[in-house]
């Protein structure tokens, strides 16, 4: 049934038991606190808030096994959400998204694992984020959400939103791939296309929360989406056995994913889950939008806007991104990098990833084995470590490569030919 809140009768049971055991929300950079269960943007600082929680009382509620126990999706680390009321988990059936070894792409004796976030609803990982978002939106009172996209956000916007009946107001690049386009449309959003890049479409959304009434849902710019993105870490040390593999390769635009992950393992080792080895933070951008990987090489904090950006994997293509101290610290703490590939590398990638192991990656995905190969033939990484890739999409949202071979049945097939 559409909107229906949780996956089974006894989940939904399991959860009530279990309220969440949030604290308060603070600062990212200043580290000030603010009140929970009251709508917030940014902090008086203009920076991204995150949410806190009483890890004691975590530890106390639930145990590892307990929870590997619970049916799969992200709603399992019910206990690490800030969702205090069960009947606002909108769910659309989300799945703990497999590990899916790589075999013929990579060479022997080296491991590459690939975290397929493809088989989430809507297509991508953006389900994580969005889907807290929408929750606790419905959970505040809030009823209007806008956003801007670069295509998968605003799927998962339009299809929780429609869910939690609430409604959505999309803007994307008039490049966006039509496809993401027409999904938004027919999940219930009001979607625009704007002659100008994300931060120009983000721009409307800020300027619009006036006279629309709307609650600005933009990447960071409200606490939540940050703590759907930590399910992906929640779900890796589980799929590891509570260890974390030795390094992650992430595709980073706004770089949500790879703050919550990185929150996520603070959160796990504060109650015993897990040590405190942590894996090596790879940043991954395309050269033609590559604000962090500068940031990086040149030691600063923050990251100048990008200019003229351009790459045709369009979910990595974000100019400026409002959490980039917290990439950076996260980078640098991890001992990782951050790298750019070619768009003409992240290409050539996929092709070969999908011919030679099955695994039809998105653009974002490929740049991130593009990234890896690289990184290894610089020597950034070793051949026995373990290592894993985000394929942030299902592959089959993006423009393919053409087969145009044909055959005349009318005709005897010349079989020698199709040798």
């Amino acid at each position: 049934m559409a909107g229906q809140p949780l996956e089974s009768e006894q989940t939904r049971k399991l959860y009530q038991q279990s309220p969440a055991l949030v604290t308060h929300l603070e600062c990212a950079m200043e580290g000030d606190h603010y009140e929970k269960d009251t709508p917030h943007g940014l902090s008086k600082a203009g920076k991204p808030l995150l949410v806190r929680y009483d890890l004691d009382k975590i530890a106390q509620a639930v145990t590892r096994e307990e929870m590997e126990r619970r049916p799969g999706g992200f709603w399992k680390y019910r206990e690490f959400l800030p969702v205090q009321n069960p009947e606002n988990m909108v769910s659309l059936g989300e799945v703990m998204t497999p590990l899916v070894t790589l075999k013929h792409s990579v060479p022997d004796g080296v491991e590459v694992v690939v975290k397929d976030e493809g088989r989430l609803p809507t297509g991508s990982f953006k389900a994580r984020g969005l889907a807290l978002a929408v929750a606790m939106a419905k959970e505040l009172g809030q009823t209007h959400l806008a956003m801007p996209t670069n295509g998968n956000a605003g799927a998962a916007l339009a299809a929780y939103a429609s869910s939690a009946g609430l409604k959505s107001t999309v803007f994307c690049p008039d490049d966006t791939p039509e496809i993401n386009v027409q999904e938004i449309e027919a999940q219930g959003a009001t979607v625009y296309k704007v002659n100008g890049l994300i931060n120009d479409c983000g721009k409307i959304v800020l300027e619009g929360k006036g006279p629309m009434g709307w609650t600005d849902i933009s990447t960071l710019k409200e606490p939540y989406r940050i703590e759907g993105k930590k399910t992906m870490g929640l779900e890796l040390a589980e799929q590891y056995g509570w260890d974390v593999p030795d390094v992650i390769f992430y595709p980073t635009g706004g770089g949500t994913g790879l703050i919550g992950m990185w929150k996520a393992f603070d959160e796990l080792e504060a109650i015993g889950w897990i040590g405190s080895k942590r894996p090596r933070m790879v940043a991954v951008q395309s050269t033609g939008c590559a604000p962090i990987v500068k940031a990086w090489e040149d030691g600063l904090e923050h990251a100048p806007l990008w200019p003229n950006a351009s790459t045709t994997a369009w979910g990595i293509r974000v100019p400026v991104a409002v959490g980039d101290f917290m990439i950076l610290r996260a980078v640098r703490q991890s001992n990782g990098f951050a790298i750019a590939v070619t768009d003409e590398h992240i290409f050539q990638a996929r092709d070969a990833v999908a011919a030679k192991d099955g695994l039809l990656l998105c653009p974002e995905g490929a740049a991130t084995f593009a990234a890896w190969q690289q990184a290894l033939e610089q020597g950034l990484v070793q051949k026995h470590e373990r290592v894993l890739l985000f394929n942030c999409a299902t592959g089959l949202k993006y423009p393919l490569p053409e087969s145009d071979r044909r055959l005349d049945c009318r005709v005897p097939i010349d079989y020698d030919l199709l040798k």
